[in-house]
Order: C-alpha cells, then sequence, then structure tokens
C-alpha cells in the first residue's frame, strides 16, 4: 500500500503546539526526529537492555 506505515502510529494528547514545536526543533538540532527520540526515552525509562539515556541539545 502506498501510504501504510511499518508501526502503527500512537498519538499522544494534551500536548500543545509550543511544545511539539520546541521538541521537533531540539530533536532536528540533534539530527534526529521526534519518534527516534520519543523511542530512546521509552527505551530507557523501561530499562531495555543497552538503552541509552535520551539525548539533550546543548542550552543556548
Amino acid at each position: 500500500m502506498a501510504n501504510a506505515h511499518k508501526h502503527k502510529q500512537r498519538v499522544v494528547r494534551g500536548i500543545d503546539d509550543d511544545l511539539i514545536a520546541d521538541f521537533d526543533q531540539a530533536c532536528r538540532s540533534l539530527g534526529s526526529d521526534r519518534s527516534a527520540e520519543v523511542r530512546r526515552f521509552m527505551e530507557w525509562f523501561v530499562r531495555r537492555p543497552d538503552a541509552q539515556p535520551p539525548r539533550r541539545p546543548d542550552a543556548e
């Protein structure tokens, strides 16, 4: 299928547009994207083997 995603889409509610925009910019500054960084956090949070703590961009 043309627009079929490999993984099921997850929705997180209650996050305002400004926070999403800031998070998106921070992820891009690391050469990453929101999905990759949220996944990294979740793997670290639940203590998956070899999971690394989430990265943060340098303070401005």
